[in-house]
C-alpha cells in the first residue's frame, strides 16, 4: 500500500460505531502524516493486536509527541520527520445515541403467589440512550480481531441483553407480585435497571445514560412454559397435570364445576390458587409417621389412601374410615372426584369399586304381611 500523509475517513457513520482506516490490509503511515477526526469520533491506533494511541477531533500532524505508544513501539525506526510505520486507525463514534429502543425476547417471570399458576410470564419494553466511553475499550472488545466495521445493530444486542438481564434480576429481587404493582413501579424499575445494567455498559466502553420502561404486558403463561423455564419440579408438574384433569372433568358435568384451566394469560384468580395452595402445602415435607404405643407393636400399615375433591380444593390423604364419615355427612358423594396412587386420572367415587360399599345400597322391600 502507498505511503499516507493524509488519514481521513471520508464515509458518514451514521449507523455505524466503528469504521476502520484503511478498510483492507495494513496502513502505512508516515511519521507528520496530517489526521482528520470529526466531531462526535475519537480515532484510536492499532496494531499488533493493542489499542494504542486516542486522538480526539480536530486535525492533528503526527509526531512522537501526540502518539507515544506508538512512537514506543516503533522507536528503533522512528529517528526523524520521513518515518514509516504500519497500522491500523479505527475511527470510533462518541456522539451519544438518545433513542434506542429495547424489548425483552425471552420471558421474564414474576411470582404471584396465590393466583394463577403462581408465576407470571410478562414482556417489556423502552427506550434508552448510550454514549461510548472509552474508545480503546470498544476497540478491543468488538473489533479486535480484524473486523473493519461495527454496525449499531450489532453492539445493540448486546445491551439490550443487560438491559433484559437487569429487568430479570429486578423481579426476582423485589418480586411485586402482581401485574398492576408492577406497573405502578415501572419508574423505580427504570432506576434500578440502570444501576444494575451500568457495569455490564462500562466493560463494553458504554455508558448508560438513560431509560425508561414503556409497558409490560402479560404473556400466555401455562405449566409446559414454566417447566421449560426450570420454574416448576417434576412433582409439581404432575400435580398440575391432574388440576386440568379435575378442570375438564368438571366441565364435562361431573364434579364441582371448578372452571379454571392451566394455560393462562394474567391468571387465573384466586380460585386456581386456593387450590393450588392446598395442593402444594405437603410438597417438600415429610409425612410424620404415627407413633406406637410405648412396649406396644408398630401401627398398621395404612390401606390405599384417597384424595379428594372438596371445595374446590385438594383434600386428603384420607383413608377408608375417614372416607365413610365425609360420606356419611354429605361432604363426599358419587360425584366427588377421587384419585389415589396407581389411578391414571380423577374419577367419581361411585366409580371406584372398594368405594361402592361405602356408600350402602337400596334395601330390598319389605315383605307382604299377613
Amino acid at each position: 500500500m502507498a505511503v499516507s500523509e493524509l488519514i481521513e475517513l471520508t464515509s458518514e457513520m451514521k449507523d455505524r460505531i466503528v469504521q476502520r482506516w484503511p478498510e483492507h490490509g495494513e496502513g502505512r503511515i508516515k511519521m507528520g502524516a496530517q489526521l482528520i477526526v470529526s466531531q462526535g469520533q475519537a480515532a484510536v491506533f492499532y496494531r499488533d493486536g493493542k489499542s494504542l494511541d486516542v486522538l480526539g477531533p480536530g486535525r492533528h500532524t503526527l509526531t512522537t509527541a501526540n502518539i507515544p505508544l506508538v512512537t514506543g513501539l516503533f522507536s528503533k525506526i522512528l529517528t526523524g520527520k520521513e518515518s514509516i510505520f504500519s497500522a491500523n486507525v479505527y475511527y470510533v463514534a462518541v456522539r451519544e445515541f438518545p433513542q434506542e429502543g429495547w424489548g425483552t425476547r425471552q420471558p421474564i417471570a414474576m411470582q404471584t403467589p396465590g393466583q394463577g399458576l403462581g408465576w407470571l410470564l410478562l414482556g417489556a419494553h423502552g427506550t434508552f440512550g448510550f454514549e461510548v466511553s472509552d474508545p480503546k475499550r470498544v476497540v478491543d472488545t468488538f473489533v479486535g480481531g480484524g473486523q473493519s466495521i461495527l454496525d449499531l445493530k450489532e453492539v445493540k444486542m448486546r445491551l439490550v441483553n443487560s438491559i433484559t438481564q437487569a429487568a430479570t434480576d429486578w423481579f426476582a429481587e423485589v418480586n411485586p407480585g402482581n401485574l398492576m404493582k408492577a406497573q405502578s413501579m415501572m419508574d423505580e424499575m427504570a432506576t434500578a435497571i440502570k444501576i444494575k445494567a451500568q457495569d455490564q455498559f462500562e466493560a463494553m466502553g458504554m455508558l448508560l445514560k438513560s431509560i425508561t420502561i414503556g409497558g409490560l404486558s402479560p404473556l400466555e403463561t401455562s405449566a409446559e412454559k414454566l417447566k421449560q423455564m426450570g420454574l416448576l419440579d417434576a412433582q409439581t408438574y404432575m400435580q398440575l397435570q391432574a388440576l386440568e384433569t379435575i378442570q375438564k372433568s368438571s366441565q364435562g358435568g361431573g364434579g364441582a364445576g371448578m372452571g379454571v384451566g392451566l394455560g393462562t394469560g394474567m391468571g387465573a384468580g384466586v380460585g386456581m390458587g386456593q387450590m393450588m395452595a392446598g395442593m402444594f402445602s405437603g410438597i417438600g415435607q415429610q409425612p410424620q409417621p404415627q407413633q406406637a404405643p410405648a412396649g406396644g407393636p408398630p401401627p398398621l400399615p395404612q390401606a390405599g389412601a384417597f384424595y379428594a375433591a372438596m371445595g374446590g380444593q385438594q383434600a386428603g390423604p384420607f383413608d377408608l374410615n375417614a372416607l365413610r364419615q365425609h360420606i356419611q355427612s354429605g361432604q363426599i358423594t358419587k360425584e366427588t372426584l377421587v384419585w389415589k396412587e396407581g389411578m391414571a386420572n380423577w374419577i367419581a367415587a361411585g366409580q371406584v369399586p372398594e368405594l361402592a360399599s361405602l356408600f350402602g345400597g337400596s334395601p330390598p322391600p319389605l315383605p307382604p304381611t299377613g
